[in-house]
């Protein structure tokens, strides 16, 4: 434990740490302020955002619709959408868009930007609060890759995936997800929230200035996340979203299974499959990898599915939830 307080020290980590290994708490310990300006502490219960992390909950909903026999992972987006992408190839796929091999332009190419905040220049970002209020930024752009290319991270393919969802539940994405994985799974604290209407508990997001002081991500962020990510939850919840997926409680064990099938190969020993990235030996699945940046916001998550293990890292500044869990890694699992 001291190693691992001398190293938050070190990289001034702010944010909340958990990690449970079957039916065990092994640590959970806070770091920093939630709100700095009134010196509000984080706590186990802080709600924080995790950006691409909570990618993961779209692909569910979908898994959710495929079990319903609503779609399936061939079902061609020409035929579950009813929105006119003009220059999109009608080959794109569900299987797709879920494993980002589908093409399609990217609003936030991370390849080509670095800096998140300058999309909402020509579009406000507190006029983004849904998923179809992203169409601007893609909707008549050309394919940037074939169909079928190989894995390249897109966020525009899992905002189609979640307008996807709206179409053919019926519902509103974010009520779609609160309603069938964070209450089917109890996590009572998580939620898609306005981040003009925050409720309690919730961290703010914190980013350096070239001074060293700090400043909010208010103008930094959509106004309210969406299906590629923005979601808020507690440490304590993601466990508790492990455990209910891996025990078949948000969809069938069947279904968790192809969820976590590993598919497309990013890099040496490291897959991703619809549920988001997976370190893979001979054996098979090591981990599986949860991880979400953006100005603000770091977030980091495993599962070791032998071990039964699971380590939580929120952050609300953007640096230092990898170099956390890594050092929760070293401490519970190369002991």
């Amino acid at each position: 434990m001291n190693r691992l307080i001398k190293r938050q020290q070190e990289l001034q980590f702010s944010g909340s740490i958990y990690s449970r290994k079957d039916d065990k708490t092994l640590l959970s310990e806070s770091f920093g302020y939630a709100n700095q300006s009134e010196k509000i502490s984080n706590q186990s219960h802080t709600r924080f955002s995790i950006a691409s992390g909570s990618k993961i909950f779209t692909a569910i909903a979908i898994c959710k619709l495929v079990e319903e026999g609503l779609i399936t992972f061939d079902t061609k987006l020409i035929n579950c959408l009813d929105i006119e992408f003009p220059y999109f190839d009608e080959k794109i796929t569900i299987h797709h868009l879920l494993t980002h091999t589908s093409g399609v332009p990217d609003y936030f190419d991370e390849d080509e930007m670095d800096d998140f905040e300058v999309l909402w220049e020509s579009l406000p970002m507190y006029r983004v609060r849904c998923a179809k209020d992203f169409l601007p930024m893609f909707q008549y752009e050309k394919m940037q890759a074939e169909v079928g290319s190989p894995f390249k991270y897109n966020n525009t393919g899992y905002i189609i995936l979640g307008l996807i969802v709206e179409h053919i539940s019926g519902i509103d994405f974010a009520d779609y997800i609160e309603k069938n994985i964070f209450q089917t799974a109890g996590m009572t604290e998580s939620g898609y929230f306005s981040m003009d209407e925050l409720p309690e508990n919730v961290a703010n997001g914190y980013i350096e200035k070239p001074d060293g002081t700090w400043r909010t991500n208010i103008y930094s962020l959509p106004a309210k996340g969406g299906p590629d990510g923005g979601a808020y939850v507690t440490v304590t919840d993601m466990s508790i979203f492990w455990e209910a997926l891996m025990n078949g409680r948000i969809v069938s064990k069947e279904m968790t299974r192809t969820l976590l099938t590993p598919r497309e190969n990013v890099v040496e020993d490291i897959f991703y499959g619809y549920g988001g990235y997976m370190e893979l030996n001979e054996k098979g699945v090591v981990k599986y990898i949860q991880m979400g940046y953006d100005p603000g916001v770091n977030y980091r998550s495993v599962y070791y599915p032998d071990l039964n293990l699971t380590i939580v890292v929120c952050s609300n500044k953007s640096e230092g939830a990898y170099e956390m869990l890594k050092e929760i890694e070293s401490l519970a699992v190369n002991k």
